[in-house]
Formats: C-alpha cells, structure tokens, sequence
C-alpha cells in the first residue's frame, strides 16, 4: 500500500512460506522460498501493531479497507494474508533485529524478564507511579494499557502508587519463595495462592493468549462480547479512570494512589437512563413569554449574513445564562416547539391592554 508505514519488501518467489515468532509487543516474519537453491535469500519482517494493527487471511477479491501488505496465496480463488492498520500507528522494518530498547518478553521470556526488572529497581524509571512504568517497553515489553488496569485491579494496588515502593517489596516475596525449607509443592500452592506483580504480568497475557479466538476477533461480535466479559476493570461500567502523566487513561477502583495527578477521577456510567429514549419530550423547553418576545425581535432583526458559522454552532448548543449583550441568540430559536396562532394573537392582545389598547381577540 502507498500509505503503509513501512519500506518495500525485496522478496519476489513464486513458492515461499511464512514463519513467526512473537516479542512482546513484536512480531518477526521470516518469508523462505521452498526451493532455496533457486529461489532468493531468506526476508526478515518485523512488525509493531500499534493500537489497531492485526494480520487477516481473506478472499484476494475482497481485500479490507487499510490492507498496508499482502501475502498471496497460490490457491484458487486466491486468498491474501493482509497487514491492516486502520490508524497508521503500525510499521514493519527488514531485518530480524528485536528493538534495542525493549527488554525481554513477559511471555516467552518471563524469568529474564523478572530478573531485569528487580535487578534495575535504581533506575529512575521506577520514581514515577506503577502505571506509567507498566507501560515502559525497556523493562515491561508486552504490557499495554488494558492490562496494566487489570493486572493492578486484581491485586488491589492503586494506580498511582510510587512503582519502586511496590516492587521493592517482592523482594522479600522472592526470598520467601525461595526459602528451603518449603517443599515444592508448597512453594507452587504460595506462588498460586499469592501471585506477585511479575508473575500477573505473565499469567493475564497468556490467560488472552490461551482463549485468542474466542477473546481477540473483532470481525465476530460473540467474540468481542466473550473479551468484554474476560475485563474486570478496563472500561468496565462503575470504574474510575484518570489520565497518567503521559496522557493515556488508567481504569482503576478505590483510591488512586499518592502521586495522581490533579483532578477528581471520571466514573465510568454503569448504564444509560432508558427515560432519554422512552420520553423525549421531557426535556422539550416550555414555551415563556419572554421566549415568544425574543422571537418577535429576533423576527424584526435577522442577523447579518457575514456572522460566522462556529458561533451559530455554539449558540445552538443550549441556552445560555443571563443576558448577552450586543449578541443575537437566533439560533437557539429552532430548538423551541412551534407556537400555535392563538397564543401569539393572545399575547399581541395582553401587551396592547398593559399600554391602555383596545382590540378584539
């Protein structure tokens, strides 16, 4: 695609197959002719998702909206193994070099993972709250922002906790674990009984990876709705949510923790009141004589063509309080019901009997 994030792939074979190995957040292909001897070299790929991208296998005749690459099949009808990134947030690069700055996966590499954290807890990264350091690639790779909020949540830890003042305190869970005096089979009943920040950070992922087809397909809404019933806080109806230092949102219960930033946390609305939809007529505005006056004037003085549109659409928002001077409130006019003939006429004859008129109804 023109618009992908990412170069073009030097690989040309008539017969080839595609491998993959995951990373944390990173996904290697490796593209193999199946005759080496007369097809090209080897072709590493690898690949971030960002926040929208995923791998489909569809029909070549009906390829989706944001297909960034596509691998053939030789099949008839063909089917193309696509790269869609509806946000742009995703890329590729040649090559099968991980990222430097990523440090090992929670998934695949859970012991080095661990390891490098607990041994770099000196690290200023760990001054900032829990949160935010769940989303540093350098020492949690693979964790992203539904499962720093479910990870915290199941352990009741608020979000804004100083992050080396958790993790300083495994330290002592770790030698306990270790002690040998426990036989083996109760060091696995402590660790499944209490499992720590680290070891969450490698069971929830592999909890979505063990269900992926029924938890991570969107195209099925049955599949979405099981993914929505696995989360027991990220947008969850009743949680909080607040937004970290570096902009993104954090979904939480209870309190949030000593180093929040300023501001009350939002709650997430368990449900829409069914009253909006099964009496709209409740929030009509009632029809005043002070609101029949301000159309008489505004009738009698329509506004000047050269008025810009961005304050009509704010004026028709809602109304406004007090009176505002040297402004014509025109737009809100259409919001109000339609006044029947009688009223105005009843109206014109009460203002001409307070000035002494007189005149028939």
């Amino acid at each position: 695609s023109a618009v992908g994030r990412g170069p073009e792939v030097p690989f040309r074979s008539e017969a080839y197959s595609i491998s993959a190995i995951a990373r944390g957040k990173e996904l290697r292909l490796t593209l193999s002719a199946l005759d080496p001897a007369a097809g090209p070299p080897a072709q590493d790929l690898v690949f971030r998702f960002g926040m929208s991208g995923s791998f489909r296998l569809c029909p070549a005749a009906k390829l989706p909206r944001h297909a960034h690459l596509c691998f053939l099949t030789r099949e008839s009808p063909p089917r193309t193994l696509c790269f869609v990134d509806p946000r742009h947030f995703g890329s590729w690069r040649l090559g099968d070099a991980w990222q430097p700055d990523r440090g090992p996966c929670v998934v695949s590499e859970y012991q080095a993972f661990r390891e490098n954290v607990l041994k770099n807890l000196d690290d200023r990264a760990f001054d900032k709250p829990i949160c935010e350091v769940l989303l540093n690639q350098k020492y949690f790779n693979g964790i992203g922002n539904y499962l720093r909020a479910e990870i915290l949540y199941r352990l009741k830890i608020p979000p804004f906790e100083k992050a080396r003042t958790v993790l300083e305190a495994l330290k002592e869970q770790e030698r306990r674990k270790k002690d040998s005096s426990l036989t083996l089979s109760k060091k696995v009943k402590l660790r499944q009984e209490n499992p720590d920040l680290l070891e969450l950070c490698h069971t929830v992922p592999m909890e979505v990876i063990t269900a992926e087809k029924q938890l991570l397909d969107p195209e099925h809404s049955d599949n979405y709705a099981a993914f929505k019933n696995w989360l027991q806080c990220y947008l969850v109806p009743g949680m909080s949510s607040l937004r970290d230092h570096s902009g993104r949102t954090i979904w939480f219960q209870g309190e949030p923790g000593p180093m929040a930033p300023k501001g009350e946390p939002r709650k997430t609305p368990r449900k829409k009141s069914p009253q909006l939809k099964a009496d709209p007529e409740a929030l009509s505005p009632r029809v005043t004589p002070r609101a029949l006056k301000q159309r008489r004037r505004v009738a009698a003085n329509p506004p000047k063509s050269g008025e810009k549109e961005e304050e009509k659409e704010g004026e028709a928002d809602g109304p406004r309080k007090g009176r505002a001077r040297g402004r014509s409130k025109v737009t809100a006019a259409p919001a109000l019901p339609e006044v029947p003939p009688s009223v105005r006429r009843s109206c014109r004859t009460s203002a001409r009997r307070s000035k002494g008129e007189t005149g028939s109804p």
